[in-house]
């Protein structure tokens, strides 16, 4: 780095008079005093404050303008994030010029949706454009590795001339066409189409897949990924989707998922936690319990009956369920979590782990085969609570 840069970055970090700062520094500095130069630094002690964002919109709309200008996104995202905490900027969600030049992301999603009752009336529709964008771009990610990982009405045992493209068997079309073969370019004009023939499925013959998630303050992320995931499943024609979502409350919004947006502005953040009643709920809404998969998603810190809860998830394992407990559905994959009640879920057979949403449809399609989940955590490199001893609260490393 040269000196002159490396002069000038220290300028930066230090503060002084912007005056003595380039024009573009000058702005720079502006944008990071209105934020960093607040009136206590980390250890407490008082600063003098430069700038400032104010409390009139169009002046953080043009800040969060700067911030995007200078910093990438996701350096934006840290900075937002250190502004709603040190500024209270949650407020400022409330105000449709806000919102409008926000960089979102999922945590800013939760955020909405967690204020969105006491938002105005004009808000709510920028926030609602918000949270579709943030889907949309959820959707185009996630959606297409769900479908392809959950597609279980392929019957690869019978063959069909007419077979959709997705379902062409080139192998055995290209053999069966290998006298077509053009030398001058190089490939096989094929006459005849080899493929598999689609298995047509009654109601009666899906799997059901419940997802119970605990919709409490630390689970946001988690719900807003379900919500997806949810939406994503409940198109396939391959299985029958619930998403049940709860605190001491419980919203069954499995009306609600053609329209991921519409979901989760049904869900409510934050508040207590009764999953005993959840999953009781989910209980007496099992139709084919030999062809039910109960994924349970929530950190597992109980505020109904305990006891009556493991009672009642072991009745579901014996009875056929699939249950399967995710610590947490996140980008990073690393909760924390109730190891006492994690390590009694354990013991009763039901794997217990935390995954993250580019793992979430290997997951479910493992489960719908049926097939061993602690041999796919372990090809995944995702670590398994144990059903062992009672430990002290960590977290899953």
């Amino acid at each position: 780095m040269a000196d002159e840069e490396r002069a000038r970055r220290w300028r930066l970090a230090i503060g002084g008079e912007d005056e003595a700062l380039p024009s573009g520094d000058q702005r720079l500095s502006a944008v990071l005093s209105a934020l960093y130069d607040g009136p206590e630094d980390g250890n407490g002690k008082g600063k003098n404050r430069r700038g400032g964002l104010g409390r009139s919109a169009p002046s953080v709309a043009r800040w969060m303008g700067d911030i995007r200008e200078f910093f990438p996104a996701p350096v934006v995202q840290i900075v937002q994030k250190d502004a709603f905490e040190r500024l209270g900027l949650r407020q400022m969600l409330m105000e449709p010029e806000f919102l409008a030049v926000v960089e979102a992301d999922v945590d800013l999603v939760a955020d909405l949706v967690s204020l969105r009752n006491a938002m105005p009336e004009k808000t709510k529709a920028t926030a609602r454009a918000v949270i579709a964008k943030v889907v949309a771009e959820l959707m185009e990610r996630l959606e297409r590795r769900t479908a392809e990982a959950l597609r279980g009405a392929v019957d690869k045992s019978k063959r069909t001339h007419r077979p959709r493209f997705a379902d062409i068997d080139w192998p055995r079309t290209i053999r069966k066409n290998l006298h077509t073969w053009q030398a001058e370019h190089q490939t096989v004009i094929p006459e005849r189409l080899v493929g598999f023939q689609r298995k047509q499925r009654r109601i009666v013959d899906l799997d059901e897949v419940i997802l119970c998630v605990d919709q409490s303050g630390s689970m946001a992320q988690s719900v807003v990924y379900a919500s997806i995931f949810s939406a994503v499943m409940a198109s396939l024609p391959v299985v029958q989707t619930k998403l049940v979502c709860f605190d001491t409350a419980i919203v069954d919004l499995t009306d609600q998922l053609a329209d991921p947006v519409e979901v989760l502005f049904g869900v409510q953040l934050g508040g207590g936690t009764d999953i005993n009643q959840a999953v009781a709920y989910c209980e007496d809404r099992i139709e084919r319990p030999t062809k039910a998969h109960l994924v349970l998603i929530t950190d597992l810190y109980e505020g109904g009956n305990a006891q009556e809860l493991v009672a009642r998830v072991a009745r579901l394992i014996g009875i056929g369920v699939n249950v399967v407990v995710l610590l947490a559905l996140s980008d990073s994959g690393r909760p924390f979590y109730d190891p006492n009640l994690a390590e009694k879920m354990a013991a009763l057979g039901a794997p217990v782990f935390a995954c993250t949403p580019d793992q979430f449809p290997d997951l479910m399609a493992t489960a719908l085969r049926r097939e061993d989940i602690h041999a796919w955590a372990a090809r995944e490199d995702v670590k398994l609570v144990a059903g062992a001893a009672d430990t002290p609260d960590r977290r899953i490393p």
